[in-house]
């Protein structure tokens, strides 16, 4: 992050912030609207961060918590005043087709692929993603996709699709469901499932956590500000606020009391 951006939002959120003429305009605009995944939702990151952005600017953060491609649409449909996804292809496209700017990168996890004890599949074995689908489908066990477009079923797809495997078939179930009722769903079946790292560990159940080591596996997010936005000084201090030095650092220190180890890793810079 540059010293400039580090001084800008430094100057927005400071101590004395209510003299300052950006707490004064955010304050004005008292509410703005946060399009976001599930999963950070659900891990409890937003519980955990968005109460000391409120606080220091007398707004609320409303928040919408959805699959990434509806929290995208979110954004299009002028719903939204700010969208966190975690879909790269996803967040290039809206920023491209000219629905959102100043886009940053936030954090990153993991993908994981987690299922049964007994592993009947054995992709524990497995050297990559996709050869971890092909012995799921291969063996006719049981996979729970949350089917709802959101950026675990987008990363899904993709290593379907990599892996040459059509997502249908007894082995292959849609669930339509946010990750936390998939990954139940999954325990209940005794099915493998595709989850994000944050999700899984707050989401305790009985399915453990058999991923190879892969590249196709990491899970970065991002923040986005929607153009034409009718909150735009609140949209801009709550993107600056994720990426600061301040929000960075409560990034990195989410989870470790609880987990002993943080559920996102700070990666924050402009794209």
């Amino acid at each position: 992050m540059s010293m400039v951006l580090v001084l800008l939002v430094t100057s927005a959120v400071g101590a004395n912030a209510k003299t300052n003429p950006i707490y004064q305009k955010v304050a004005a605009e008292k509410e703005v609207i946060l399009a976001t995944t599930t999963s950070t939702q659900d891990s409890g990151l937003l519980d955990y961060m968005l109460p000391t952005f409120e606080k220091r600017f007398n707004v609320k953060v409303k928040v919408i918590a959805v699959g990434t491609g509806q929290a995208i649409q979110l954004g299009k449909d002028k719903n939204a005043d700010v969208v966190l996804v975690h879909s790269r292809k996803a967040e290039d496209e809206f920023v491209r087709d000219g629905f959102g700017h100043k886009a940053h990168d936030v954090m990153y996890n993991q993908f994981l692929i987690v299922g049964p004890k007994n592993d009947p599949a054995n992709i524990k074995s497995a050297k990559s993603a996709a050869d971890a689908f092909k012995k799921i489908a291969g063996s006719n066990s049981k996979f729970i996709s949350r089917g709802d477009d959101s950026g675990t079923h987008k990363k899904e797809l993709s290593i379907l699709s990599k892996a040459g495997i059509k997502p249908e078939g007894k082995w292959y179930v849609s669930a339509g469901q946010g990750m936390g009722e998939t990954l139940r769903m999954g325990e209940e079946m005794g099915a493998y499932v595709l989850t994000d790292e944050a999700t899984y560990l707050t989401n305790k159940t009985g399915l453990i956590n058999l991923s190879p080591t892969d590249k196709d596996l990491f899970n970065p997010y991002g923040i986005i500000q929607v153009t034409g936005t009718k909150k735009p000084h609140t949209a801009n201090e709550l993107i600056w606020f994720f990426i600061s030095p301040e929000g960075q650092s409560m990034i990195n220190q989410f989870g470790r009391n609880q987990y002993g180890k943080n559920l996102f890793v700070p990666d924050a810079k402009r794209r």
